[in-house]
């Protein structure tokens, strides 16, 4: 179990942008000593968050698409098809955070952004993590009002890397609001700030249960006999679902097997609730 937030940290009372800040602060700090350790499976960590983020995304979109029906958009249409609206939300999150932070990769998962502002994003240069953050948002928007996906996919990355990460973690994009991304100056800043402690609050937890699980899924790798299941198994610990087909170097019926098999020990979940078209992840 990771150490949650102090209390004094997430009281809700009317706050100052300075108490806001030291506040966002002391989360995000928390957050990276808590989580420093190798139990947690960061990649997957990342992926679960991208997953929460594209939810949210969606919404602010004017969709309807939970979990699910992402996941489903997403992992069940094959190599090169277009996934659809759902699935290229999920598609820039995950691609976002399965890369190190760069002008390259980010163009690779933001498609249609252009180079140039990609960026002067990454180059904010204000005094504290979330308030370059808030910044990216703000000039991002106030370029093209609808670029909302865009627009929380670099703040993240821009905190991510003040923070001292080379991957984006998901912290903003999975708390922030519509209404919240129309807010200007300090009044975004201070959104932002409240923001990265719910973030904190939510990505905390699902460290820790992802954290067991892996150690779970680990401790049964010696009970499988099936060839290419450890390699199975660190593909399941670096994405939210996967489909049987996803693991290439098996046959499909090996593949199946094996999901049910892990399944079977309690250390895998199947996503879906279907006899078909099944997802699965820790």
């Amino acid at each position: 179990m990771l150490a949650p937030l102090p209390d004094w940290i997430t009281a809700k009372q009317p706050e100052t942008l300075e108490v806001a800040a030291f506040r966002s602060g002391a989360a995000l700090a928390h957050l990276a000593l808590a989580t420093a350790a190798d139990p947690v499976p960061q990649a997957l960590w990342r992926d679960r968050l991208a997953l929460a983020a594209a939810e949210v995304s969606a919404g602010i979109a004017g969709r309807r698409e939970g979990a699910g029906a992402l996941r489903d958009a997403l992992h069940l249409s094959k190599p090169g098809d277009d996934p659809g609206p759902a699935g290229t939300i999920l598609r820039q999150w995950s691609r976002a955070v399965s890369r190190s932070i760069s002008a390259t990769n980010l163009g690779r998962a933001l498609e249609g952004v252009a180079p140039e502002r990609i960026a002067l994003s990454l180059d904010v240069t204000l005094p504290t993590p979330v308030d370059r953050a808030a910044q990216v948002i703000e000039a991002v928007l106030t370029d093209n009002p609808r670029d909302e996906i865009a627009a929380l996919i670099l703040a993240d990355a821009v905190l991510a890397l003040a923070l001292g990460r080379d991957h984006l973690l998901p912290l903003l994009g999975p708390v922030m609001t519509a209404r919240a991304l129309r807010l200007r100056g300090d009044d975004l800043r201070l959104c932002c700030h409240r923001a990265a402690v719910k973030g904190v609050q939510q990505a905390l937890p699902l460290a820790g249960e992802l954290a067991r699980g892996a150690a779970r899924l680990r401790a049964a790798v010696p009970k499988l006999r099936a060839k290419g299941a450890a390699r199975a198994v660190e593909l399941f610990l670096s994405q939210d679902a996967l489909a049987p087909g996803a693991l290439s170097f098996m046959s499909d019926r090996a593949a199946r097997r094996l999901c049910d098999r892990l399944v079977g020990l309690g250390v895998l979940r199947e996503l879906t609730g279907r006899d078909t078209f099944r997802l699965y992840g820790v």
